[in-house]
């Protein structure tokens, strides 16, 4: 099972960057709990950055504990279900939020 950290790390190769294209986005993760921690991914015209800690000003910010966040990511959770029952939390841009499953794959 992989952690947090190293999920971050990971983020890129399952970035798809032709559903990205045309954005100019801050994602927020704050990922509480055991193994958590703060990261931001800044997608601009295709390309990702991923940076640990807090932007300044995100278009959105999802909030969720660190054992859901590994969950989502390998597919042992589905994040619609999370964020309904409130494993799973957005704030800012939702239609943004929508969007992340085409712009990052499993």
């Amino acid at each position: 099972m992989p952690t947090v950290n190293e999920l971050f790390q990971n983020m890129p190769a399952s970035f798809q960057s032709d559903a990205a294209v045309g954005l100019d986005v801050a994602i927020q993760f704050d990922i509480t709990g055991e193994g958590g921690g703060t990261w931001y991914a800044a997608i601009k015209d295709g390309a990702l950055d991923v940076v640990p800690g807090a932007h300044p000003s995100p278009n959105l910010t999802i909030t969720v504990g660190a054992k859901d966040y590994v969950d989502i990511s390998t597919g042992a959770l589905n994040e619609q279900l999370a964020f309904m029952t409130g494993r799973i939390t957005a704030r800012g841009d939702t239609a943004l939020a929508m969007k992340l499953p085409r712009i990052f794959t499993r």
